[in-house]
């Protein structure tokens, strides 16, 4: 059992997972984020690997990985950068990232580097189910990783039992079809979506990311899931705080209504309705 399954087996719920594009504001800002996130009690850490073209992006990731790549950020320099990170860093951490940059390192090559630096998990949005399924999960699977995919409002109940029967660790579940990027509230059909998913008998919990940015809509993805994910609005204040993660965590858990003071323990921070097991 590896980091992600014992973070949603311990039962807990409103959980915190924030991602950040490895390389920004600085090159060697990647370790530094990380352990400032965990001291501030983020549950979970997605680690976005910079792309040239990546399609699933808003404007702020967008210009995140731009800034990341004239900075000389590569996959091979992230994992140098993660050596050591396992030394004092105790919570879960998955590399996000589209499949190109992963081929051109040599997916197997990529598999083993996670492994030895200590990543727990891999999401890659643009990664084909029947490929993965047939090429991928085996290899996943021999070096210790999870695999995450994602599922969409637009998904078949058909499609995600399939997808959740193949993934490891939980379903991402993506709010909505459009790019990321920051939302002041979820409309009527998102949240039908969200009511739907969960009356799902699936064996994986589940995360809701895209759009999560403030006390309504955390509020909303813990409602109707184990936690979620935040991302655009994280980027965006770390940029306006000049790379100074701690006050962009600060910051952030005080708008979504968490407490802002460093913590162990990120959990809690909504009061909806309770999540069945298995969320």
């Amino acid at each position: 059992m590896n980091r992600i399954e014992t973070l949603f087996q311990s039962g807990r719920r409103d959980l915190l997972s924030i991602y950040f594009c490895a390389g920004t504001p600085r090159p060697d800002a990647t370790a530094d984020t990380i352990r400032a996130l965990e001291r501030h009690g983020v549950d979970l850490i997605e680690i976005g690997i910079p792309f040239s073209d990546p399609m699933a992006d808003g404007p702020v990731i967008q210009r995140a990985a731009t800034d990341a790549l004239r900075h000389g950020m590569t996959l091979r320099r992230l994992f140098d950068d993660l050596t050591d990170i396992r030394r004092d860093v105790r919570l879960p951490l998955i590399l996000m990232g589209y499949l190109n940059p992963i081929l051109r390192f040599g997916f197997e090559a990529f598999c083993a580097r996670c492994a030895e630096v200590g990543i727990d998990g891999v999401i890659i949005p643009d990664l084909p189910f029947a490929d993965y399924m047939t090429d991928y999960r085996p290899l996943a699977q021999r070096y210790g990783l999870d695999m995450i995919m994602l599922i969409t409002p637009e998904t078949s109940e058909e499609r995600i039992r399939a997808i959740d029967a193949a993934t490891d660790g939980f379903l991402y579940m993506v709010s909505s079809a459009s790019t990321t990027g920051a939302r002041d509230t979820f409309d009527a059909p998102t949240l039908d979506y969200f009511r739907r998913i969960a009356a799902l008998p699936l064996r994986n919990p589940r995360m809701i990311g895209f759009g999560v940015s403030n006390r309504a809509t955390f509020s909303d993805a813990c409602r109707h899931a184990s936690g979620a994910i935040i991302g655009s609005r994280f980027v965006s204040l770390l940029e306006e705080e000049g790379g100074d993660a701690t006050r962009a965590i600060v910051r952030l858990k005080e708008a979504i209504g968490g407490p802002a003071g460093a913590s162990t323990d990120a959990g809690g921070l909504c009061r909806g309705k309770e999540v069945r097991p298995g969320a």
